[in-house]
């Protein structure tokens, strides 16, 4: 498919690695391969359910782990309806409102399909919604880009603790969790593995981990 790049930082999506060894320390898998590919398939067929076919909808995946479940997610609509689903990817870093608080962030990749956004359905796609920031970022992003008719969400795990009020359309699984702990999210395509991992959070400096929630969005 190929898209519009509207923006491009020092590296890509694909940049990113898999989180360390290390880093993921105690972490235990809450759901693995084949549960994260029927978790997948179904939002596949809510989406269609929800949007009648699907032939006005565009999938934006938020880097970084976003991107490569809006390719899935676009893969299973189009094996189900026989026509190319338009998906891309939005990078939000440039609209955190945690910029000065975090270290500094590699800017990730925004490719609009060549459909564009404007009067269409966007599907937003993130592996974790936590406190909603993310999504707010990402809604700015793409204010900036167009005006779609509608904006849905779709996240592989909606962890909770939401600090804005934002809810996700389709939810792969819904995992109630600990601001001490953090989710962590692997693909195939980044990481080697699938899988979704709930361990331990992790301090940051200055901040204890309990008042963090290891901020996935």
């Amino acid at each position: 498919m190929h898209a519009r790049k509207h923006a491009e930082g020092g590296s890509s999506s694909t940049a990113a690695g898999p989180p360390s060894r290390a880093d993921l320390g105690d972490a235990r898998a809450v759901l693995e391969g084949p549960e994260i590919n029927r978790a997948l398939t179904r939002i596949a067929h809510e989406v269609l359910e929800r949007t009648k076919g699907a032939t006005d909808i565009t999938l934006l995946g938020i880097p970084t782990r976003g991107v490569p479940l809006a390719r899935r997610l676009a893969g299973r609509i189009t094996d189900v309806e026989g026509q190319a689903i338009p998906w891309g990817s939005l990078d939000i870093t440039m609209y955190r409102d945690d910029l000065r608080l975090a270290p500094a962030r590699a800017l990730g990749r925004t490719e609009i399909p060549a459909e564009g956004v404007d009067g269409r359905v966007v599907v937003l796609v993130d592996d974790v919604l936590f406190s909603g920031r993310t999504v707010r970022a990402a809604l700015d992003a793409l204010n900036d880009i167009g005006r779609p008719r509608a904006v849905q969400l779709a996240t592989l795990v909606d962890r909770g603790h939401r600090q804005l009020p934002i809810r996700a359309d389709y939810v792969g699984k819904n995992l109630p969790t600990s601001l001490r702990e953090t989710v962590t999210v692997l693909v195939e395509e980044l990481d080697g593995r699938d899988a979704v991992l709930l361990g331990p959070a992790r301090p940051r400096a200055g901040r204890p981990a309990a008042e963090t929630g290891e901020g996935e969005d």
